[in-house]
């Protein structure tokens, strides 16, 4: 048995500051918090910055992505943790911020998502599972709407919403693979109208992408009330504002889209505030959250979930266009594992020294540093070590990376905390104050809907032409002739290749992205592009990861990860 504490022993073992005190440090007074136990804490609607709101955008933005995951994940989360608190230990005024975990990965495949090793917030237990409550609230107002809806056509259908055109899906924050195909409204005259549904997670619905992108709680019933939920027998489309739902649903919404304040185990204040996922959804968090820290702070630290063809690609894109922020510089964390099985190297070999496929994995990260100097923004490469990885392997990357010219630096703010992200913090600093940003999006919202998947597909993915049967293009025709052309694009793909194919690993190019479907988010105003086989709703893996989980007698989590 290793001697390496577990991440949730090291949690555990930690002392955190009352959150008061956390709050202190960024001028919040205890009349604009309202706790949830000692070390949680909602700020008040005051104390959220408002576009506009004086300073709002007075700090630095520091953005992390990554290369192209293994399963595992590459560790965003605990650089985001670690480079925080290293920006406070060389006397920075740092903030950071993250999404909110889902229970679906949780207990799955990848465990939680607060960080690791000494490079964690707190308190990881709380944030792992049910936290202040946001999603749940969330899940509850989107199922508020699918409820109105079977109740509305129940009840004689006034605005003769086709049953078999709706496309509001019902949500649970879980992975369950079995509810994403079933039938609802069996048994009978008293029940609901028979018809096919659909469940995905929660995290994927638009109510969570109207949370996170909405500027308020005025805004955000604004958005809720534009959610398309299907069309009437004559085309028309239906929406929540129709249904008189979007009121309620901003009820339920009132005190989550308060961002929530916490710490990381150093103590660097932390806003964990909303939870999209980045394969199936936009992947960043709250726009409220990260303008308030921006507004209390001199430097914000921020990711963007998966690889930067993912999250980053629409940060980019679709939250940066909508809150009007960008990243002042851009943090790519790499690791010794994922360079080699991009390289070729089985998943179950990973931790074997191979130079070789270490070698040809590197066209990977190649790719994702031109992605985000494509956007006009300077980038620090973070290699991520891991205590297996070899010295050799971590020279051989230093020195092949030399000729990017982008600055490589070693981070081992997992085993260390943040001395082990001292290096990376001061590259940051130095990179902000000598290398002005140039930011620019990657296409203009007057560009066609199917022009704008075109160019991401062939300008970040590396793709030759996109591939789309009749019924999808005929979707894309219809919603630009509805007049929605002008929105963003949301792609939804694997996360593991610039491709739709999960097993096409590396630096593929000349291939073509296969777009299964198209679907309108007018709440979240974004269009979602379907690739390949992405799912909505995950499954669990043969070893979930809630069967290690336990508890004692005492209350004693156990196995969290």
């Amino acid at each position: 048995m290793s001697d390496t504490p577990s991440d949730i022993e090291i949690a555990q073992a930690a002392t955190p500051e009352p959150i008061s005190d956390i709050a202190a440090k960024l001028g919040i007074a205890d009349e604009d918090l309202d706790c949830y136990g000692k070390h949680i804490a909602k700020l008040s609607r005051a104390k959220c910055a408002s576009p506009g709101s004086d300073g709002g955008t007075a700090g630095k933005l520091i953005l992390v992505t990554a290369m192209s995951p293994t399963p595992a994940g590459e560790g965003k989360t605990t650089t985001s943790v670690g480079l925080a608190d290293a920006l406070r230990a060389l006397g920075k005024n740092a903030t950071l911020c993250l999404r909110e975990p889902s229970l679906g990965p949780c207990f799955g495949m990848k465990g939680g998502a607060a960080g690791g090793g000494y490079a964690q917030v707190l308190p990881m237990e709380e944030i792992n599972l049910h936290f202040t409550g946001d999603l749940h609230a969330i899940g509850l107002a989107n199922n508020l709407l699918a409820a109105i809806i079977d109740n509305h056509i129940h009840h004689g259908n006034e605005l003769d919403l086709d049953p078999r055109r709706i496309s509001w899906p019902r949500v649970v924050d879980m992975n369950d693979r079995a509810l994403r195909d079933i039938v609802i409204g069996m048994g009978g005259v008293s029940n609901s109208v028979p018809r096919q549904e659909e469940f995905h997670i929660t995290v994927a619905s638009e109510v969570m992408a109207c949370f996170c992108l909405s500027s308020d709680l005025a805004d955000l019933k604004r958005r809720l009330g534009n959610i398309v939920v299907g069309q009437t027998r004559a085309g028309a489309e239906v929406t929540a504002r129709d249904l008189r739902v979007d009121g309620a649903m901003a009820v339920l919404l009132k005190d989550a889209i308060r961002p929530n304040l916490v710490q990381t185990i150093e103590h660097t204040p932390t806003f964990v505030h909303g939870g999209p996922f980045a394969n199936i959804a936009h992947g960043a968090n709250s726009i409220i959250a990260t303008r308030t820290a921006l507004a209390m702070s001199d430097y914000v630290v921020t990711e963007a979930g998966f690889g930067s063809d993912l999250g980053a690609e629409k940060f980019m894109n679709i939250v940066c266009r909508k809150a009007g922020f960008h990243p002042d510089v851009v943090v790519m964390v790499a690791t010794i594992r994922s360079l080699k099985m991009n390289g070729g190297l089985p998943k179950n070999e990973l931790d074997r020294e191979d130079l070789g496929a270490l070698a040809k994995g590197l066209g990977n990260l190649k790719r994702h540093i031109e992605n985000v100097r494509s956007f006009g923004l300077p980038v620090v490469v973070a290699l991520n070590r891991f205590t297996k990885d070899t010295s050799r392997e971590v020279s051989s990357v230093m020195e092949k990376c030399a000729h990017l010219g982008v600055s490589v630096i070693e981070s081992t703010v997992w085993e260390n905390g943040s001395k082990g992200g001292i290096e990376l913090a001061e590259a940051v600093v130095e990179m902000i104050d000598t290398v002005p940003a140039d930011f620019q999006m990657l296409y203009d919202d007057d560009l066609p809907l199917w022009d704008k998947v075109e160019r991401i597909a062939k300008k970040i993915y590396g793709a030759r032409d996109l591939e789309a049967d009749k019924r999808t293009r005929n979707k894309f025709k219809k919603l630009m002739k509805d007049g929605y052309g002008h929105l963003p694009v949301c792609m939804a793909k694997t996360q593991y290749s610039f491709s739709s194919d999960p097993k096409l690993l590396g630096a593929p190019s000349n291939f073509d992205l296969t777009i299964r479907d198209v679907r309108l988010a007018a709440g979240a105003e974004f269009v979602i592009v379907y690739c390949g086989d992405v799912m909505t709703m995950p499954g669990l893996p043969k070893r979930s990861a809630a069967e290690t989980i336990d508890i004692d007698a005492d209350g004693q989590v156990t196995g969290l990860f």
